[in-house]
């Protein structure tokens, strides 16, 4: 007698529904005890767990799929091309982000409609420079790790941490060295095969508890923050989450179609990343899941996907390092009284474009902020009325960072004559 196999949603679905069960349990938290009761610390706890899992795999994985690109890409005609192509694009998309985010906050003028008082504002503990992106280039050691103290209450805490964009420039000398050295080089390669398939093994079991993980994750999220704190600053949430869906959903779906690619086929394969990247606000985090997206879900060839993702996780940011710099800039001198010229606009365009490789490895979008205002020489106090809405941005923020790593090496892959079409794919994916 034949087995019925058991058959369960999508992989999509499942990460809907447990985004819908988060929400759920997130205002049950609300209501029964808030952040510190017990469902609330129960969806923090497992969240951050989720989180912790997926990031321990990020600096070997990333170390790994970038040194076999290298081995991969040597084959590969157009390596070179592809990587030019890949900045451009990068490049392109950022530029029209910022673009958006300018028209948007010189149209909606969210500064003139902010309720915050001027007592809140401050100056962040983190600013970003123009010398972090020399910094971010350079590995400290081998394995692109970073330490951390924090003293408190009389004792010491130090945490490790890592530069995905120091672990790729190792990878890139590593692989490129490996490949120099010939036949004394195989064995080393072989090796990084083996450990490479090993990982995304782990990688897999991982992204199965996806569904778990975010609804703690969404959960914890309207436990802590809510939408109580918008109410100040609501003009400007609004202003910067309409930007955020111009790009994911107007942008995005243009340059796709432009290049004959279904967005409707490209979203219902990547969703679950850009999913993934709402609820973690972290594309770090989300890089294994973006990966294994582009490759398997997307058709883009591995040796490619293995060096375009994981440099977009770090210099790819349509929504913090675009978007978001665009908005605040123009939402602060607004706040503050402080007109600003053609030249101003045009250096808000240059640091949203250049900038996100400036800071590079750093963590959040207020590095990038307070790039962008010391580079026009606005007050960084304002940097300080934004902070406390700045995990419901991070979310939306994060989501179109997502959504722009994989439709750049996608782009890319079906103007390369790279992309392979699935076998559901639509005939607009279809290669020729």
């Amino acid at each position: 007698m034949q087995k019925t196999r058991k058959i369960l949603p999508s992989f999509g679905i499942q990460v809907a529904i447990g985004m819908v069960a988060g929400v759920a349990l997130g205002l049950i938290a609300a209501a029964v005890g808030g952040a510190d009761g017990a469902i609330g610390t129960v969806l923090h706890t497992v969240g951050q767990i989720f989180v912790q899992l997926l990031k321990v795999l990020v600096p070997a994985l990333v170390f790994t799929a970038i040194v076999g690109s290298i081995a991969a890409l040597r084959d590969l005609p157009n390596a070179a091309r592809l990587v030019g192509q890949t900045l451009l694009w990068f490049a392109i998309t950022a530029l029209i982000a910022v673009s958006i985010g300018i028209v948007l906050a010189l149209t909606l003028q969210p500064g003139l409609h902010s309720a915050a008082p001027l007592a809140s504002a401050a100056q962040p503990g983190t600013v970003g420079t123009w010398l972090d992106f020399l910094k971010g280039l350079v590995p400290a050691n081998l394995l692109g790790l970073t330490a951390s103290t924090k003293i408190a209450d009389g004792g010491a805490t130090t945490t490790l941490g890592f530069n995905v964009l120091q672990i790729i420039v190792v990878a890139i000398a590593v692989g490129a060295a490996a490949v120099r050295g010939g036949t004394a080089g195989e064995p080393f390669l072989a090796f990084n095969t083996s450990a490479l398939m090993i990982l995304r093994r782990l990688l897999r079991w991982v992204i199965a508890l996806t569904p778990i993980g975010s609804a703690a994750l969404i959960g914890d999220a309207i436990v802590r923050y809510g939408w109580g704190t918008l109410s100040s600053l609501g003009a400007f949430a609004a202003t910067v989450y309409i930007g955020l869906g111009i790009v994911l959903f107007i942008v995005y779906p243009a340059l796709l179609a432009l290049h004959r690619i279904s967005p409707l086929w490209f979203f219902r394969r990547a969703w679950p990343a850009i999913q993934l990247g709402f609820v973690t606000r972290s594309s770090v985090g989300t890089l294994p899941v973006t990966q294994e997206r582009t490759e398997q879900a997307l058709g883009v060839p591995a040796a490619y996907a293995a060096f375009a993702v994981p440099l977009g996780s770090t210099t790819k940011m349509d929504g913090c390092a675009a978007i978001y710099p665009a908005v605040s800039a123009i939402f602060v001198a607004q706040f503050f009284g402080l007109p600003l010229g053609a030249a101003d606009y045009a250096l808000i365009v240059m640091v949203s474009v250049l900038g996100s490789a400036a800071t590079a490895g750093l963590t959040g979008a207020t590095v990038m902020l307070t790039l962008t205002l010391t580079t026009l020489g606005l007050p960084l106090e304002g940097a300080g009325l934004l902070l406390a809405i700045d995990p419901i941005l991070d979310m939306g923020r994060t989501a179109v960072n997502v959504a722009g790593q994989m439709l750049v090496p996608v782009i890319v892959a079906k103007r390369e004559g790279l992309l392979a079409a699935p076998a559901d794919a639509p005939a607009e994916v279809a290669l020729g």
